[in-house]
């Protein structure tokens, strides 16, 4: 493969020392960071954001490998030939366009090789032009080494981008959620106010706020407006006091019932962070996103236009889906009672999520980040090696509803969807481990680790117990037999020697 400039041999050592002093600094210091930043979080107990930054250097790793692959195999790929016509198809941008342009550039081209000949400097204006040399006629490289970089520098900036912004969503989605901290102070400052609680008091169901904002009557029209009504709640006011409050005491009487001072709150966003992991992670089925929508990034399709309105839908079709479970529960309530004696409160079931599945929704919220964060990294990427009036950017009449589209995605899912999904899934028949305290759920770790350990020691004592009670018994058995014959033996060696004596004795 042959190089577009020279080689570290005719390179000065200095620059060379300087190049990697600067590299090595500039990685030692961002490992540093992270480090000391993971130290920060353990030392203030916060283990889920912890893991999430481990989550976030196993991707970097994952990421330094994908890197490696490329710049080992660049050389290869680069030798690997295909058919010219073969190059012609699913193209990004207009071949014609392109025919005009490598014309006119190979015009340019053999002007300067040849004023570049005549000073006798006869250095290649394109690095891709020897690579093309490596292929017989009528073929051509299946991926040059120019565009092997580029590729290195998008699936950079990909993950980049959908880390940053799966921090930022969940940075102000906590923000809105901690919000709500006042409802919850208030709610206990009632729970510990004795005279109310020795008082005896009834709901009027149907007057409650929490039925009154949720509940749309019963029948076929009223469930469409309850739908509609989903729809449309998702953008004001997704959650206010009655629903937070309402859903705090259902998941409170229905999982720790003999603790009524227990901090919500406090639980939920333990969660949040607890999940924070599974979403800034790139899974398997994101790269093979990746992969589909590389491929349909062809001339005129505007792929990456109507692949925006994906995460799009996605979120919308959430956020309603979220909405109507508080509409649901609202519903069971005022549709079996009247009035009920102490506070109204719903009861929590996996029967209103889809497939009964509340970490379903915890997928989607991924896809759509994820999405989000590649339509948004294909446009800076295009910008930052393209330019923005690249061929392969677009129309203009495109490229503003992408970016419009990417924004309000990124703004509504913090603002609206993750409260919503941080606050309705806890809506599900079982509660998540962050319940319990980091220390609690150590010790109840290992004492399960433990019981399970003892378990297998009891069975196998147990099999073996029975085995040397069987094997005793045996030979016991045997034992008897072998004294039984014994003893027969010897009742016939007395009668025989009885038989032989009384002749003898009569005889005397």
């Amino acid at each position: 493969m042959a190089e577009g400039g020279t080689t570290l041999e005719q390179t000065p050592t200095w620059v060379v020392a300087v190049v990697c002093s600067v590299i090595v600094i500039i990685s030692l210091t961002v490992e540093r960071l992270l480090h000391h930043l993971g130290k920060i979080l353990k030392k203030k107990n916060q283990k889920p954001l912890f893991e999430a930054l481990q989550k976030i250097k196993e991707e970097l790793m994952l990421l330094g490998f994908i890197s490696l692959l490329l710049t080992v195999c660049q050389g290869l790929i680069s030798k690997i030939c295909m058919p010219e016509h073969l190059s012609r198809k699913w193209l990004p941008c207009d071949p014609e366009k392109d025919d005009k342009d490598t014309k006119t550039a190979a015009h340019f081209q053999a002007f300067f090789s040849a004023f570049s000949a005549h000073h006798g400097t006869g250095r290649r204006l394109l690095a891709d032009a020897a690579s093309e040399g490596n292929c017989p006629k009528g073929k051509v490289p299946l991926l040059s080494t120019t565009a092997l970089h580029h590729l290195h520098i998008f699936i950079f900036v990909l993950a980049v981008a959908h880390v940053t912004f799966c921090a930022l969503t969940i940075l102000f989605g906590g923000a809105k959620i901690r919000q709500w901290k006042h409802w919850e102070d208030s709610v206990a400052n009632e729970e510990f106010d004795a005279e109310e609680v020795l008082k005896t008091k009834f709901t009027h169901v149907h007057e409650h706020d929490f039925i009154k904002s949720r509940f749309r009557g019963v029948g076929k029209s009223h469930r469409l407006s309850g739908w509609m009504h989903s729809f449309f709640k998702q953008f004001y006011g997704s959650v206010n006091k009655s629903d937070y409050t309402t859903m705090r005491l259902g998941f409170i009487m229905n999982h720790c019932r003999g603790n009524p001072q227990f901090n919500f709150h406090r639980y939920m966003m333990r969660a949040l962070e607890a999940d924070f992991k599974k979403v800034v992670g790139i899974s398997w089925y994101l790269w093979v996103f990746v992969v589909v929508f590389l491929l349909l990034n062809v001339h005129n399709w505007h792929a990456y236009f109507w692949i925006s309105f994906i995460p799009f839908i996605l979120l919308l079709a959430v956020g309603t889906k979220l909405e109507h479970i508080i509409t649901q529960l609202a519903h069971e309530v005022a549709e079996k009672h009247v009035a009920i004696e102490g506070d109204l409160y719903v009861k929590p079931s996996d029967d209103h999520f889809w497939f009964r599945k509340p970490r379903l929704v915890l997928v989607l919220i991924h896809i759509i980040l994820f999405q989000n964060s590649f339509e948004i990294a294909v446009f800076l990427w295009i910008c930052v090696q393209y330019k923005f009036h690249s061929c392969i950017m677009g129309p203009y009449g495109y490229i503003i509803p992408r970016l419009i589209i990417g924004l309000f995605v990124q703004f509504f899912c913090s603002y609206s969807t993750l409260p919503l999904y941080a606050i309705v899934t806890q809506m599900g028949s079982s509660f998540k481990k962050s319940i319990f305290d980091e220390h609690i759920q150590e010790g109840l770790v290992g004492w399960a680790k433990q019981a399970k350990k003892n378990m297998g020691l009891r069975k196998a004592a147990a099999k073996g117990s029975n085995q040397v009670v069987h094997k005793d018994d045996s030979s016991a058995s045997t034992q008897m037999t072998n004294v039984q014959s014994e003893q027969n033996s010897a009742i016939d060696q007395d009668g025989n020697n009885a038989s032989e004596i009384v002749p003898d004795t009569a005889h005397k």
